[in-house]
């Protein structure tokens, strides 16, 4: 018997009109999973073949009603911008949970910008005040647009955005395009961070992940309540943002193991007694959320997110009869 892998490119995901709900309800599930310890998720591994650039394997088995499988190999190369070509790539794998076949293979990067963002907005439902209005986002690429479409779904109320991105020109076209996906919302350009943060009632920081970070973004700047949200490990949240806030991680295995390699969570950064909850305890109902005083999370991104976004994925191009199928 012949193995038959469906290879689904970004153009055909893009046919498929998942929606940003979709997705966050996938990724609530998958963390769920995870948190009823129904899953086998081990921190990613990864090399580094220049500074600051990484390339990581990521498996997950989400086992209990979800039974599935796969592994993502992706690499984030912050020169590459400047260069014309994307800073995250690689490739999605899914596999049969029976057999360990392989099912599917799909573009990774698609996978990572929209699971990333609903990531983001599942904290969101779960942290956030109802009443949120303003948000401020720090880099306005890939990052910094799925994670606004999914503040826009969480916060009906969104009225403003704050922009700030160090690249010139990205300000501009970031706001061109999410103005046609928030066309009621303010886009306020700010010259610099400060600006951008102070009046924010959500802050998202999408800025490359570096080794050495140099953060700049203090408590002193931010509103008492401002809800905030790192996708970007340490690089731009200062360490006493989260000193006696209620701090959250999306798993509390991976951060610890991250923080003990020595590489990241350095110089006053949550330890494992500083985490109030991870995401996983959150979304399987063994702790709960809270919506007022000092919040934030560092979202690293997990394997659990990945699974769940392209499993969704692979379901609705069998679907659609979208992909192509290769015997192995």
């Amino acid at each position: 018997m012949t193995a038959e892998v469906l290879w689904i490119s970004s153009k055909e995901i893009d046919l498929l009109g998942i929606t940003m709900p979709e997705i966050m309800d996938a990724v609530e599930a998958g963390l769920a999973t995870v948190g009823r310890g129904e899953a086998e998720m081990p921190a990613k591994i990864g090399i580094h073949t220049r500074e600051d650039c990484f390339i990581h394997a990521m498996p997950c088995y989400l086992g209990g009603n979800v039974d599935r499988t796969g592994v993502k190999c992706v690499s984030g190369y912050p020169p590459n911008p400047a260069n014309g070509l994307p800073y995250i790539s690689g490739i999605m794998l899914l596999n049969d949970s029976a057999t360990g076949l392989p099912i599917a293979v799909m573009d990774a990067g698609w996978v990572t910008a929209w699971r990333t963002g609903a990531a983001s907005g599942v904290y969101a439902r779960h942290f956030g005040h109802p009443d949120t209005r303003s948000v401020a986002i720090i880099g306005t690429g890939v990052q910094g647009r799925v994670n606004l479409i999914a503040m826009r779904e969480v916060f009906p109320k969104l009225s403003r955005v704050y922009c700030y991105d160090k690249y010139e020109g990205q300000v501009e076209r970031f706001i061109h395009d999410m103005h046609q996906e928030l066309p009621e919302a303010e886009f306020v350009i700010c010259s610099n961070v400060r600006t951008a943060v102070a009046e924010a009632d959500v802050l998202i920081t999408c800025t490359p992940i570096v080794e050495e970070p140099q953060r700049s973004i203090p408590r002193s700047w931010l509103k008492p309540e401002c809800l905030v949200i790192a996708v970007d490990y340490d690089s731009a949240i200062m360490e006493d943002v989260f000193q006696d806030a209620n701090f959250t991680c999306d798993n509390q295995n991976q951060y610890v193991w991250t923080q003990e390699q020595g590489t990241y969570f350095q110089k006053g950064y949550p330890t494992p007694d500083d985490i109030h909850a991870d995401m996983g305890e959150i979304c399987a109902g063994l702790k709960q959320g809270v919506r007022q005083g000092r919040r934030g999370a560092v979202l690293m991104g997990i394997a659990s997110h990945d699974v769940m976004t392209a499993s969704l994925i692979h379901d609705k191009a069998l679907a659609a009869g979208l992909g192509t199928k290769v015997s192995l």
